[in-house]
């Protein structure tokens, strides 16, 4: 099951759109997790915005990783986008009840928690990645990302999430858009914009009622006669192998492994993202890291 993701540009250059309909990806998220209602809407927020964060990337090479540590009950919720706009992600706990906020929408922040920080961690294939860290203001998410944009790059950004949860717990919709000014837009152009933002319904209103990421990207530019730059499927995807986790398990050593191998021959190692099992039999694991250290130390031998 694939999602829909749009990158627009304002006629003029100087307003860049990005907008996902991520529902799949969310439904994906919840069937894998067994998520709640609130955790749901958390988890599936964060992905829809790692989702279009991720196509700004220079490469599909790349990668990035937010994460939202807020002291809530909800602990840890964090997501992951390659370069292409394909995601991952967890929620350290993905059963939370908490009941609804005055409006009667779920309440994202009380599960998240609003003390604490979002991070976001950019794998540009340098030596060492980029991390950019702000506190959290209220722990719904996008206004935490708007917040993470204005303070560490210092640019001008609108960003809407939303997730609709049914009451059989299912994803009804889920979806979000990324507005970002680039220098040299003026103040009519900022005054236009922000008349077009606060008119436009809710992101689940649209979706539910059947618009499109270009239906969105219609209102939020409505007067700056938008152009679509590329438009792609995204989806939920892990990139766990039998092969990565067991090359994870031999860089813990020989000694580490010996240790795990004494409580229990068998291992097993659960991947946080997608929750399939991979087994392995320490003994075998035991002999390889053996082998791999006098293979490595051979050429010191000789020299």
């Amino acid at each position: 099951m694939m999602s829909r993701l749009i990158r627009a540009i304002s006629e003029n250059g100087g307003v860049l759109f990005c907008a996902v309909d991520s529902t799949d990806i969310v439904r994906e998220a919840e069937r894998i997790h067994k998520t709640s209602a609130v955790t749901s809407a958390a988890l599936g927020r964060l992905l829809t915005a790692a989702s279009m964060m991720g196509v700004m990337l220079k490469s599909e090479k790349d990668s990035l990783t937010l994460r939202i540590k807020g002291g809530g009950p909800s602990g840890t919720v964090l997501a992951v986008s390659d370069g292409a706009g394909n995601v991952r992600g967890y929620v350290e706990q993905p059963v939370v009840e908490l009941p609804p906020r005055a409006d009667g929408k779920l309440d994202v922040g009380g599960a998240v928690g609003r003390d604490g920080t979002l991070s976001v961690v950019k794998d540009l294939g340098m030596k060492e990645p980029y991390v950019g860290q702000v506190p959290l203001v209220s722990g719904e998410i996008a206004e935490d990302l708007t917040s993470y944009y204005a303070y560490s790059e210092q640019v001008p950004t609108v960003c809407a999430l939303g997730v609709l949860v049914d009451t059989d717990l299912t994803i009804a919709c889920a979806g979000g858009f990324l507005l970002q000014l680039l220098p040299g837009a003026t103040d009519a152009e900022i005054t236009q914009l922000e008349q077009n933002i606060a008119a436009m319904p809710s992101v689940t209103e649209l979706l539910r009622e059947g618009k499109t990421p270009e239906d969105m990207m219609n209102l939020a530019l409505a007067g700056f006669n938008p152009n679509v730059l590329d438009e792609r499927e995204v989806q939920y995807e892990c990139d766990c192998s039998a092969e990565r986790t067991e090359e994870m398990l031999l860089s813990l050593g020989r000694k580490e492994l010996e240790k795990l191998r004494d409580e229990d021959p068998d291992c097993e190692v659960v991947c946080h993202f997608c929750h399939t099992k991979y087994h392995f039999d320490l003994n075998q694991l035991v002999e390889k890291a053996a082998y791999k250290k006098e293979a490595a130390e051979e050429p010191a031998e000789n020299a």
